[in-house]
């Protein structure tokens, strides 16, 4: 054997062969989710005991976010204000409202996503067809986790799964997304919309 050959022989073991898809790098991911500022979609909700619910999410970055629920269900989330509110269609009371840095989905609506930031990121794997990625609140791991999962070229946001504090987990699945739309703020705006549900 030539000995040049030989010698660059080894090496051919280090030369990357591609893989049939590459989970994509966390820093793209938070590049990704920065770069959205305001989303339009459908979703679908498979939720916990597993019926469906159909709407339309609105998501105004950072810390707005709407859930309108399609008829018969008529229900009504709203993030805004640090607060989400949860408006039961078949009931005249206040909404049900609580901290929205209580929630996993405050993780995807902060003004600065760092999904590397130390031990934030508690899953990051590749099945074939996408990039899943688990995060939780460092601080607070007991408010439950959010798995995001992404497709690659282009990268896009596909759905997330939130497990809340008691274990549930519930999906969504986003339908198309028009981004960088014009949202106005009363979208968001919780305590008008619990005066407009009065009268």
């Amino acid at each position: 054997m030539n000995r040049r050959f030989a010698l660059l022989a080894p090496l051919a073991f280090l030369i990357p062969v591609p893989a049939l898809a590459e989970k994509i790098p966390l820093a793209t991911l938070s590049s990704y989710l920065n770069g959205l500022t305001t989303v339009e979609a459908d979703f679908t909700q498979i939720n916990s005991d597993g019926t469906i619910s159909t709407g339309k999410i609105y998501i105004r970055r950072p810390g707005r976010v709407r859930f309108e629920y399609s008829p018969p269900d008529r229900s009504l989330v709203i993030a805004g204000g640090q607060q989400v509110a949860i408006f039961d269609a078949k009931s005249n009371q206040p909404p049900e409202q609580y901290p929205l840095k209580r929630t996993p989905l405050n993780l995807i609506l902060a003004a600065n996503i760092d999904l590397g930031r130390a031990k934030m990121v508690v899953g990051h794997t590749e099945d074939g067809t996408s990039t899943r990625v688990r995060a939780q609140d460092p601080e607070h791991p007991e408010y439950g986790s959010i798995e995001l999962v992404f497709t690659a070229n282009p990268v896009e946001l596909r759905q997330w799964i939130i497990t809340d504090d008691l274990g549930a987990q519930t999906t969504v699945i986003l339908g198309e997304m028009k981004k960088g739309g014009q949202l106005g703020a009363s979208l968001f705006d919780i305590t008008a919309e619990a005066a407009r549900r009065k009268n």
